[in-house]
């Protein structure tokens, strides 16, 4: 695991939990969701039964996204008109914190993430006294990850660890968890996929300590046919170099 530092006169973690006992935390789980009618009440269903409170941002969808996330047990939030991940994803944090959170993990709609990786994250939290837990596939696992995305996934981590310092190993991982005081911190501007790097920027900006957890990514023949293709990978490097310039 990759640790930053913390900056001296920061307050630490206050919420009482203990690493196998996450019951004294409020933990909610973020989801941002456009047309993910086949997976997401499978997803909240599993994530509802661990015992999270689950809150989906519907973004727009044009099919039984948000009913059937509620349907599941999730708290449903909607954009009426589609405005990006990234929307979404700052929706659903916003509304966790509002919530009373102690803990967001933010998590995808169309299982590829994994219920059993999160006490990982939270664990990480307590043991390495930080405010970020990122999951990476690629210190954990990927099955089936083609080798066309799995180079601009490279990439990607490539420019990050270049631009802010972060030396992380995964960088387009939706499964993360963070304090109430990391999630404080995160204000997403970019709408589309490239929040997901736009997140480590902040990270890497709010000098709050942060760790890596290793988590499994399930790449599936249904997930793998609506997921990104190489050329919106490369259009996502494309928005976040533009996102950078711009400020």
């Amino acid at each position: 695991m990759v640790t930053a530092t913390r900056p001296a006169g920061l307050r630490a973690l206050t919420p009482a939990f203990v690493p196998t006992a996450h019951e004294t935390t409020r933990v909610v789980v973020a989801i941002p969701a456009h047309n993910e009618e086949r997976f997401v009440g499978g997803v909240v269903r599993d994530l509802r039964q661990q015992g999270y409170v689950v809150v989906v941002v519907d973004d727009g969808s044009s099919d039984a996204t948000g009913p059937l996330a509620r349907q599941a047990g999730a708290t449903v939030l909607r954009h009426f008109i589609p405005l990006g991940q990234g929307a979404a994803l700052q929706t659903a944090i916003a509304w966790a914190l509002s919530d009373g959170a102690d803990v967001v993990v933010t998590f995808d709609a169309d299982g590829q993430h994994r219920s059993q990786d999160i006490p990982a994250l939270l664990d990480a939290l307590i043991e390495h006294d930080a405010e970020f837990a990122l999951g990476s596939r690629f210190r954990g696992a990927a099955p089936n990850l083609p080798t066309s995305r799995r180079m601009v996934l490279e990439a990607a981590t490539r420019f990050t660890r270049v631009s802010t310092g972060l030396p992380v190993t995964d960088t387009h991982n939706g499964l993360r968890a963070m304090t109430r005081l990391g999630a404080q911190a995160i204000h997403l501007r970019q709408d589309k996929m490239a929040h997901a790097s736009e997140i480590l920027h902040q990270i890497a900006h709010s000098g709050l300590r942060w760790v890596e957890v290793p988590v499994t990514i399930e790449y599936t023949p249904e997930t793998l046919a609506k997921g990104q293709r190489s050329t919106g990978m490369m259009a996502i490097l494309a928005d976040l170099v533009m996102g950078r310039l711009e400020r």
